[in-house]
């Protein structure tokens, strides 16, 4: 008779207490499915009390992560705990060097020790698996490693927080400005301890450097990401972008350009009638493109008790399977460093700029665009007050260090009275 599996879970969060009700109330399922019996022996959290809406009756207790990740009952340890450094980090090199298979949602961790980690287990024979990291139930890991592993990858982009995705949208829908939606997210619970996280586009920016590792073959490199958060887009953005039918997203971007491997996490306009245009709420959306399959888009919730425990136990159930990759798709050692390149690639641009109301103004910004190798599409100025001119432009295209030096030298005249806001078109 084949052996049960055997878990331990650290982290009895959300996401940890959705893991062990599936153990508990989907067993059968799961045993028919895998073709061996699934079961917790062991769990760990901070408070030992605290209610969390399942019963952990039968299961060990540790207080240490760690310790329970050396356990001889244990199988594969399951890292619910979170965090790039400390219990987390030592409790899955723990668990490697105990010779157990790990299972994560841990974005953090693998966008900046994803490398070390995958060398480190490679070489002990182990697997560490982390569907639940990107995406939350939208199995892209997958997708990447296994389904569209034929294909060439010539770009990955996707709306990847749901928090962003959610003000964003009720910007839109209320047409109420950034903070108060920002203070109704928080008062919902959507955001982080640390909402920079999630507004200042880092949560995201762990995502996408997990997916650029997997599609181009390379070593996460989290700081390679240019990142800019939404906390600059106005209300004035967002009624702008619609008039020209374009909806403003928190988009994720990685490509390869002829000077190396682009990755940015930026606000963009994007079709209103695209896939990423549609997409509303809390809801993620991942687009992969590649050479044979063209391109393929994976939409659903990304985040949230179900869907990332589904995320988590369908990597459980890979392992019970006997499916065993490498962590980025192909062995670690061969995973080289990306060149970086910084937006190289040109794209239209939406400008928001409020200039002096005086004769000359608005000339000389066309004149310090144009120095700059810069055209523009159509220019549209609204809401004259005494003082101030608003002023929105669409480019042709530009590369972004084009962008930013027009408007570095407009800053450094007497026309702008605050900094402009730049948000790039991106086609689809």
């Amino acid at each position: 008779m084949t052996e049960p599996l055997r878990l331990g879970v650290a982290g009895l969060g959300t996401v940890g207490a959705g893991v062990v009700r599936i153990v508990r109330t989907q067993a059968e399922l799961l045993s028919a499915r895998t073709g061996r019996r699934i079961e917790i022996t062991a769990v760990s959290a901070r408070d030992r009390s605290k209610d969390r809406g399942v019963s952990l009756s039968g299961y060990a207790w540790e207080d240490d992560p760690v310790a329970l990740a050396r356990r001889d009952d244990v199988d594969i340890f399951v890292e619910l705990v979170g965090g790039s450094e400390g219990a987390a980090k030592d409790a899955i090199e723990a668990a490697i060097d105990s010779g157990k298979d790990v299972v994560t949602a841990n974005k953090a961790l693998l966008a900046l020790h994803g490398q070390a980690l995958a060398e480190r287990a490679e070489a002990a024979g182990r697997a560490i698996r982390y569907e639940a990291a990107v995406a939350g139930g939208i199995p892209v890991i997958k997708a990447l490693t296994e389904g569209l592993a034929a294909n060439e990858i010539t770009r990955v982009m996707g709306v990847m927080n749901g928090t962003c995705n959610y003000i964003l949208t009720r910007m839109e829908q209320s047409g109420l400005p950034y903070e108060e939606v920002f203070k109704e997210a928080d008062a919902l619970g959507y955001l982080e301890a640390d909402p920079t996280l999630d507004v200042g586009g880092i949560d995201a920016g762990h995502k996408l450097a997990i997916l650029a590792a997997i599609a181009f073959g390379t070593q996460p490199d989290f700081g390679g990401i240019a990142l800019e958060g939404i906390d600059r887009v106005s209300i004035d953005d967002i009624r702008a972008a619609a008039d020209m039918g374009f909806r403003i997203k928190l988009l994720g971007v990685a490509q390869r350009t002829g000077r190396g491997l682009e990755q940015r996490m930026q606000p963009c306009l994007v079709p209103a009638g695209s896939p990423l245009g549609q997409l509303e709420g809390g809801t993620n959306m991942v687009v992969i493109e590649g050479d044979a399959v063209e391109q393929v888009v994976l939409r659903g919730p990304g985040a949230g008790m179900g869907p990332t425990a589904s995320a988590v136990m369908g990597d459980v159930c890979d392992l019970a399977r006997g499916i065993r990759l490498p962590v980025f798709g192909q062995p670690a050692g061969s995973l080289q460093p990306a060149p970086r390149a910084q937006s190289d690639l040109p794209a239209p641009y939406y400008l928001r700029m409020k200039l002096v109301d005086k004769p000359g103004a608005l000339a000389r910004v066309a004149a310090t665009l144009g120095d700059a190798g810069i055209s523009i599409d159509r220019m549209r100025q609204y809401g004259h007050s005494e003082a101030e001119a608003p002023v929105l432009i669409v480019t042709h295209k530009a590369t972004r260090a084009a962008i930013d030096t027009a408007l570095e030298t407009l800053g450094d005249t007497d026309v702008v009275t605050s900094a402009p806001v730049a948000l790039r078109i991106e086609s689809l």
